[in-house]
């Protein structure tokens, strides 16, 4: 069955489930394969920040008009959301039409417990030296503490954490959760609500 173009009914019925703050139009501005990744992932781990847990609409468009016919959004798209899994991320990616996908967002404990090995081709940077948190609040340093402290308690690891295990394990918490924040003003308040709101979901 050919799927209704926009401004269909089915148009209407996704723009009433997700609304604008729940949906990502990859087709705007005619970006490559490339910047629709970028777009996209940076997209979805604000939105993991902000809904974890919540389903979002991806719109890639069917590539119609594409050089070929090659749908090279919706393919770029496509080998995205497996490694975005892997790391978290998401937990669930579904066609919903031939132009768009419904992914279910990780938790927030969906990303700081992903696996450590990371297997992308360019990993984000991973500071090694726990220096690197002493530009943090003492409060919101304290609270991710607690984070490292219980997530390793989560991955089986005995409750005498040696010193600089937990300082290693604060660090690899810290950087998965400041790629999931955009810039701006109040990114220090946004990470402490990061850190708060993934505590919670380990009560």
């Amino acid at each position: 069955m050919s799927q209704p173009p926009d401004g269909s009914l089915q148009h209407a019925f996704d723009a009433a489930r997700f609304g604008p703050q729940r949906t990502l139009n990859l087709r705007e501005g005619l970006p490559s394969g490339d910047d629709a990744v970028r777009r996209a992932e940076a997209w979805l781990r604000e939105r993991q920040v902000t809904v974890p847990g919540e389903e979002v609409l991806v719109i890639t468009g069917r590539g119609q008009g594409s050089t070929d016919g090659v749908p090279v959004i919706r393919e770029a798209i496509v080998r995205l959301l497996p490694l975005l899994k892997r790391h978290g991320v998401i937990v669930e990616a579904r066609e919903h039409t031939a132009g768009a996908f419904i992914v279910r967002l990780g938790s927030l404990r969906d990303l700081v417990d992903a696996p450590r090995r990371n297997r992308r081709r360019t990993p984000p940077p991973r500071p090694r030296d726990p220096s690197v948190l002493q530009g943090l609040d003492p409060d919101t340093r304290d609270a991710l503490r607690r984070l490292a402290e219980t997530a390793l308690d989560a991955f089986g690891v005995s409750r005498g954490h040696a010193p600089a295990f937990v300082a290693d394990e604060m660090v690899r918490q810290f950087t998965r959760l400041v790629s999931s924040i955009a810039e701006g003003p109040d990114r220090d308040v946004r990470l402490r609500q990061a850190i708060d709101a993934a505590l919670a979901e380990y009560e």
